[in-house]
């Protein structure tokens, strides 16, 4: 029929509209650019985002909590078991001039929008302030520079490039760069620059505030989990329910810069900080001392515990039976601090917490391909990429016809600074014997001793101490007579002109 829209019909409409709207472009119009100007004068009156309401909260008189909880994620980074989700935190000054600090994940920006336009009650938002570029708390910025374009973005050089990478944004015209120890003033409040290279970014900074003392610490102080309407840390029991989400997330996110974390901590000692505001997790207004405490022992890579993890890597049962039966061994000599795991069903980012809270460390590996079995291997490498250091190692094998995992776990343990050995390797052939339980009941006595009494087998003496150079950028700390010219910077891929002698 001549009235039917075929095909070929709706190809030639389509051209010719097209056309159309190209020759109104080049005679100086369009017909879509003046329904844009009608529908931007007819502003849009509702809801901004499909959150709906603002959920701010007052972490001192001036300073507002914009944060928002995520409790669908899943994995943290894509990598870490999130059960209890996540806060992704952002915070407002109210001054004379106003300043966001950090922004949030994709994924919530919705609320958090919300909470900016109720924070700032028709105010303009006069800084941005980016302590860290990663994207669970800079998502959101390409957004703020649209919706507020007189914002000044303060960050780090470092943070301006990385900033252009991620979204193709040139914020020279815009961009406040500050050092260490710069400063900004928003009227009543001076806010100071602490620089923060490698914690766990090389362009992270912190923020002091010092009307409050606050110090809004980026991805230090932090834990994962999702915030249940308490803000604060002293609303919570923290020490139970968040002590190992806290823990688990400094060791796996920012464990191996432990040498970074301590030379902030020196920094902080140096001001009154009443208040710690991190990026995740509860804000600390009281008994601060107890988690930096935290920080310095998982920094140094010191023992927060005197306590004992067992793990083991089994497929039918045998190394399980002799891990069970050491463990047991160890409680019944006297330690009350005991922990077993299967490497094969417990993740690893757990285990990398725990290694970091136990003074003692069992593993007891079947021997699998003439290797370490595959998930125990797979920790040991984690426990060095995490620069574990100072833990006292115990050994157990097994294998039904050439076990060999007991030397090449050794081998992996030897490259870690500061470790020690307790008793003897103990061979298993298959299962478990009479003779192999007691020298587990053996190999359990001299744990257990090493643990109450310090008893425990020395590692080699160690050569003179090389000379130690630090990367200028980042902290990084090589160990050699001299940097090899051609040397980069494995943190921050600094040249070695870019390395100093430490004194």
């Amino acid at each position: 029929m001549s009235g039917e829209l075929t095909r070929r019909n709706f190809l030639k409409t389509a051209a010719v509209g097209a056309a159309g709207v190209a020759a109104a472009g080049i005679l100086g119009g369009s017909p879509f650019s003046a329904r844009a100007e009608e529908a931007e004068a007819k502003a849009f009156e509702g809801k901004k985002k499909f959150a709906g309401i603002g959920s701010v909260r007052m972490v001192a008189e001036d300073v507002a909590y914009l944060g928002v909880s995520d409790r669908r994620i899943q994995l943290f980074e894509n990598v870490y078991p999130i059960p209890r989700g996540v806060a992704y935190n952002s915070y407002l000054l109210l001054d004379e001039k106003t300043a966001l600090v950090d922004t949030v994940d994709r994924s919530v920006t919705g609320q958090f929008f919300e909470n900016l336009v109720a924070a700032l009650d028709d105010r303009p938002l006069d800084y941005l302030i980016v302590n860290h570029m990663e994207p669970d708390h800079s998502s959101a910025i390409s957004e703020v520079l649209v919706r507020y374009p007189d914002v000044k973005v303060v960050c780090t050089a470092a943070a301006a490039v990385i900033l252009n990478q991620f979204f193709a944004c040139d914020i020279s015209d815009r961009a406040i760069l500050v050092g260490e120890g710069d400063t900004l003033s928003t009227g009543k409040h001076t806010l100071t620059f602490v620089m923060a290279p490698m914690v766990h970014w090389p362009e992270v900074m912190m923020t002091y505030d010092d009307v409050h003392g606050i110090l809004f610490s980026a991805d230090a102080f932090g834990s994962f989990g999702a915030l249940n309407g308490n803000l604060f840390a002293d609303e919570v029991d923290f020490e139970k329910d968040w002590l190992p989400d806290a823990r688990r997330y400094y060791c796996n996110i920012v464990g191996k810069y432990g040498d970074q974390v301590q030379a902030v901590l020196a920094k902080a000692g140096t001001v009154d900080i009443r208040m710690l505001c991190p990026t995740h997790g509860p804000v600390w207004r009281e008994n601060l001392g107890w988690i930096i405490e935290k920080y310095s022992l998982w920094s140094s890579y010191t023992p927060e515990e005197p306590a004992v993890m067992v793990v083991y890597g089994s497929i039918y049962g045998g190394t399980e039976s002799a891990a069970n039966a050491l463990a047991a061994k160890i409680s019944h000599a006297g330690v009350v601090n005991v922990a077993v795991y299967d490497v094969s069903k417990t993740h690893v980012s757990e285990l990398i917490g725990e290694a970091f809270r136990c003074s003692h460390i069992v593993l007891a590996s079947i021997t699998y391909n003439m290797g370490i079995f595959t998930p125990m291997k797979n920790f040991l490498l984690d426990l060095e990429a995490h620069n574990l250091q100072n833990r006292a190692f115990a050994l157990v094998e097994n294998g039904s016809w050439s076990p060999a995992a007991g030397g090449l776990m050794k081998e992996i343990i030897d490259r870690l600074k500061g470790a020690s050995y307790v008793g003897d390797l103990v061979t298993i052939l298959s299962s478990p014997d009479a003779k192999d339980a007691a020298a587990l009941d053996a190999l359990g006595e001299a744990v257990a001793n090493s643990v109450l009494y310090g008893e425990a087998e020395a590692t080699p003496a160690e050569e003179a101490a090389p000379a130690r150079w630090v990367c200028k950028i980042c902290g990084y700390v090589y160990e050699g007579d001299t940097v090899p010219e051609d040397y980069k910077c494995p943190l921050c891929g600094a040249g070695a002109d870019m390395f100093e002698k430490e004194e």
